[in-house]
């Protein structure tokens, strides 16, 4: 057998094959990761005159004494954590909390369903947004049976009015939902395997959000069709892309108040591949339901 080490003359020098063939995989990889860091520090910079707006909204908010709620809902991995970390990167840290309750504790399993929640609620000049909110019991409760039927009807037939009170009283409420492919959802799922900077992000709940896929998109239909509202209306937002996701929701956090000193020469429409009303997407939901037999988001 030829053992000998297949060699390219450089200036003089026999250099093995296998090194040459390294130093180009090498030197490739650095040129990608390259290439990813300057994609991203232009998408940051793309968003960076919206949070300046958003701060001016803040002190809007602040000086009116008004109050703000923002609901991030939507499938798992489908970029709502992202999101909120750049709407608040800059917002002043005195006017804004972050709300990401975990599982009831057995006292809070004896009080009212929404009390857990009221307690957060923002005060003047405040801005709340609740990482998973009490939509909890119509997605995933409802999905995995943690709570009863009786309970689920209830929360359904219940939720308009408290919505209802909340914006008659003044708060700014915005509901949104995040909406994924299954196939990016799996895309993203792998890399929270492999990555051991985001293995903490995969949950139980996770592992079976693919095969309970139809269960949730038939739970996203019942839900938006009806608590989708004219005082409380869901956005629903196509998140495959990130950046993309996450520039239209500063726009339309931005659009829900009129605030002074905006900068006119910004772009504040929202973008409808991106962006569609709880109302346009349960006639899209419908469509797909009649052409196929079921929902595809």
């Amino acid at each position: 057998m030829n053992s000998e080490i297949e060699t390219i003359e450089i200036d003089g020098d026999n250099i093995p094959l296998e090194a040459l063939i390294e130093v180009f995989r090498d030197a490739k990889s650095e040129k990608r990761f390259r290439k990813k860091a300057v994609i991203k520090r232009e998408q940051e910079r793309e968003l960076k005159p919206y949070q300046a707006e958003l701060i001016k909204l803040q002190k809007h908010l602040e000086i009116n004494n008004k109050k703000m709620i923002i609901l991030f809902e939507g499938r798992d991995a489908a970029g709502k954590g992202g999101t909120i970390r750049r709407v608040t990167r800059y917002m002043n840290e005195k006017h804004y909390r972050i709300v990401a309750l975990g599982k009831p504790t057995e006292e809070q399993k004896t009080q009212w369903f929404y009390q857990k929640y009221i307690q957060h609620f923002p005060t003047g000049g405040e801005i709340v947004l609740f990482d998973r909110s009490w939509y909890n019991r119509a997605m995933v409760e409802h999905v995995f049976g943690f709570c009863t039927s009786k309970e689920y009807d209830d929360f359904m037939e219940g939720v308009d009015g408290l919505e209802r009170d909340i914006t008659k009283q003044g708060t700014i409420l915005i509901k949104l939902y995040f909406s994924v492919t299954k196939d990016e959802q799996a895309r993203r799922f792998e890399r929270r395997k492999t990555d051991p900077l985001r293995q903490w992000k995969l949950s139980e709940i996770d592992m079976q959000a693919q095969e309970r896929w139809d269960d949730f998109s038939n739970t996203k239909y019942n839900m938006i069709k009806q608590t989708h509202s004219h005082n409380a209306p869901w956005m629903v937002v196509r998140s495959n892309d990130k950046h993309r996701a996450r520039l239209e929701v500063l726009k339309i956090i931005l659009n829900s108040v009129d605030y002074e000193e905006r900068d006119e020469s910004l772009d504040y429409a929202l973008t409808p591949e991106i962006v569609i009303s709880g109302a346009r997407e349960i006639e899209i939901m419908d469509a797909q339901r009649t052409r196929s037999g079921k929902f595809t988001n």
